[in-house]
């Protein structure tokens, strides 16, 4: 058994396609620091199943178009 996959995630692309939205912006629309959305993008944090959900719906989309979770066999 290898190292455990991290979650992926395009927060960094949905930012820019809604109007260019910064890392503050979007921390103060889930209530979360600038540093947590930081680390979520860069992938050194997996946030909590809400925040996930919560910042899925500041971009209008479905969860999984924000997360993904990499195929084991890729």
């Amino acid at each position: 058994m290898g190292r455990p996959m991290r979650v992926i995630n395009k927060i960094r692309s949905l930012r820019f396609a809604a109007d260019e939205m910064t890392q503050a912006e979007l921390a103060d629309r889930v209530k979360v620091t600038r540093q947590t959305i930081i680390a979520i993008e860069q992938g050194r944090y997996s946030p909590s199943l809400e925040m996930a959900f919560q910042i899925a719906k500041v971009f209008r989309v479905p969860l999984d178009e924000v997360f993904q979770y990499p195929d084991e066999d890729a």
